[in-house]
């Protein structure tokens, strides 16, 4: 419990993201998917922002009690405010390495989702229908992770690592999938291509990203994204044109960026 003023609004974002973080964790000992220590990150997570919040709140109430004669320049405190605007949104909270956050060795893979930090969403296209949608806004609270495969440019090392998720036993997908569950019931598998939706063949996508799902097995055709003209998210958010594989959790941190062919750091990740 943090109590804190009024003042800049940051309540809501943080109490609602306290909630988040421990609701799918609860979720995840729960059902099985994750050993009672993962209940123990709860605390070393959100303690460290809730006395960020305190200090924020501190320096802010402060300044805000000060008589305009005695701040050191007339932008002092604009500058403060400017200079902490993530805070009250939102995103200023960076988890650090853990064992649900993995190391920044890849992060120049995709400078523009730094590892640890909300994801933060671009444009894209869908390809099955061509609508442009904001790719994190897909990105639903129903405690799956999200695996964005960001292609390479001929779409090879792309089609193999698929395969690799879907086929091999060692892969999170195949390891962690509950028996008879839906193929994305743990694990929501995405496509991002780097050519706009017209150059994207549906029909020559790996299968991963077109699972059978629901109580008819039908075809999900919402996992497929293409770069959208004008607004190219492989550009805006720096991501590699060899490709990446970024891991978003359930509360939607970045918890890992990796190369397409870095497939056993990422079946270690998930074996935490």
């Amino acid at each position: 419990c943090h109590t804190h003023s009024a003042k800049a609004g940051q309540g809501m974002n943080v109490s609602m993201q306290d909630g988040w973080n421990l609701a799918w964790k609860l979720g995840y000992v729960l059902e099985g998917l994750s050993p009672e220590s993962l209940l123990e990150t709860y605390s070393d997570e959100r303690q460290v922002t809730a006395k960020n919040l305190i200090d924020f709140d501190r320096e802010w109430s402060t300044l805000m009690a000060k008589k305009p004669e005695e701040f050191d320049s007339p932008s002092e405190l604009e500058d403060f405010y400017v200079q902490t605007a993530e805070f009250p949104a939102g995103f200023m909270t960076q988890y650090t390495d853990s064992m649900l956050t993995g190391g920044a060795e890849h992060q120049d893979l995709a400078s523009g989702f730094p590892i640890g930090k909300r994801f933060k969403s671009v444009m894209t296209t869908r390809v099955a229908d061509a609508v442009d949608v904001h790719l994190g806004h897909h990105h639903r609270a129903d405690g799956r992770y999200r695996v964005y495969a960001f292609a390479d440019r001929d779409g090879t090392r792309l089609d193999a690592w698929a395969e690799w998720m879907l086929s091999s036993p060692e892969s999170p997908v195949q390891r962690f999938t509950p028996l008879g569950a839906d193929i994305d019931s743990v694990f929501d598998v995405k496509a991002v291509y780097q050519q706009e939706h017209h150059g994207v063949d549906i029909s020559r996508v790996p299968k991963l990203f077109l699972p059978l799902s629901g109580p008819f097995q039908l075809i999900d055709y919402e996992k497929i994204y293409a770069a959208k003209p004008g607004e190219d998210i492989f550009d805006i958010r720096g991501v590699s044109r060899d490709g990446a594989v970024i891991v978003v959790r359930p509360d939607q941190y970045v918890a890992h960026i990796l190369p397409l062919d870095a497939r056993e750091e990422l079946a270690d990740f998930f074996a935490r």
